[in-house]
C-alpha cells in the first residue's frame, strides 16, 4: 500500500536502528522505507558489505530519503551504540547468554518510557544470513524475540525492522481503532433517532404490526436496538423516514434546520 495523509502531522524520532554488516543496498533501502513508515529516522550502518552511499538503497527506499541521507556510517558496533543508554538486540536464539528477553510489544513500551525520560535507545539487527554475532549480542541490555510460528520464524531484514518499528509506533499512536467515515453528512444524534423510532412505531402500530399488546414493548426494544447497531448518519435517518412514508403513502414533514 502506498500513500500519505497530508491532513496529519508527520511523526519522526524513536529508537536508533542499527544494521550490523548489512549485505545488500536494496535491503538497507527497504529497511529505511520500513523505518519511515513508523516514524523512525535514526539509521546507523556498521560496515555495510557493498559500501556506502548506495544507489540501490536509494531506489529501494521509495522516497524515504530523510532516513538514508542522515544515516550514520560506523566502523564498529561500539561506535554505533556509544551514545545510547539502552540497547535491544534482535535474535531468535539466546546463544547460551543470561539476558533479559522481551517481545517487541513489551520492548516498545519500555523504549517509549525511556524516550520520555530523555534516554536514547537503539535496536541491533545482524547480517541477513547469520543474524547478530555473539560479541555484538553481548553489548545489548535486552534481547528481542518475535513470537512467530515455531516451525518457521525466519524474517528478512526489512520485515524485522518493520515489526519492531510498528510496535514502537503503536505505543504513541492516537488513531481510533474503529470509526465511521460519514462523508458530507454526520452521525445521527439521539434526538433524530428517537424521532425516527416514533415515526416508524406509529406507522407499525397503525398497520397492525404489533398484534400482541403484551409483546409490543419487547418488540419495540428489539427494533430500536437493531437500528442503534447500524451507526446511522443524519442523511440515512432522513432516508428511512422517506422509506416509511413511501410505504404508508403519507408524506413526512421534516422540521426546518
Amino acid at each position: 500500500m502506498a500513500g500519505t495523509n497530508p491532513m496529519r502531522e508527520s511523526v519522526l524520532g524513536g529508537p536508533a536502528i542499527i544494521l550490523i554488516e548489512p549485505q545488500l543496498g536494496e535491503n538497507i533501502g527497504t529497511c529505511a522505507r520500513a523505518m519511515l513508515n513508523c516514524g523512525l529516522t535514526d539509521l546507523r550502518l556498521v560496515r555495510p558489505r557493498d559500501g556506502w552511499p548506495s544507489g540501490s538503497a536509494k531506489a529501494a527506499a521509495s522516497g524515504a530519503d530523510i532516513v538514508l541521507d542522515n544515516a550514520r556510517l560506523c566502523d564498529t558496533t561500539e561506535e554505533a551504540i556509544a551514545d545510547l543508554s539502552h540497547v535491544f538486540a534482535t535474535t531468535a536464539r539466546n546463544r547460551g547468554m543470561i539476558k533479559r528477553i522481551m517481545t517487541p510489544r513489551e520492548a516498545a513500551v519500555e523504549m517509549r518510557a525511556q524516550s520520555s525520560a530523555g534516554l536514547a535507545t537503539g535496536v541491533l539487527f545482524g547480517p541477513e544470513r547469520t543474524g547478530l554475532f555473539n560479541d555484538d549480542l553481548a553489548l545489548a541490555d535486552t534481547s528481542l524475540t518475535v513470537p512467530l510460528n515455531p516451525s518457521f520464524s525466519s524474517l528478512n531484514l526489512a520485515q524485522a525492522v518493520l515489526l519492531i518499528g510498528y510496535e514502537w509506533y503503536q505505543t504513541g499512536d492516537v488513531t481510533p481503532g474503529r470509526y465511521l467515515h460519514t462523508g458530507a453528512t454526520r452521525p445521527a444524534n439521539k434526538e433524530e433517532l428517537v424521532n425516527f423510532f416514533d415515526h416508524l412505531e406509529q406507522e407499525l402500530s397503525g398497520s397492525g404490526f404489533f398484534s400482541s399488546p403484551e409483546k409490543k414493548p419487547s418488540m419495540i426494544r428489539s427494533i430500536r436496538n437493531c437500528f442503534q447497531r447500524m451507526d446511522l448518519t443524519e442523511q440515512e435517518v432522513r432516508t428511512f423516514h422517506g422509506i416509511v412514508s413511501a410505504l404508508t403513502g403519507r408524506k413526512r414533514v421534516y422540521p426546518k434546520e
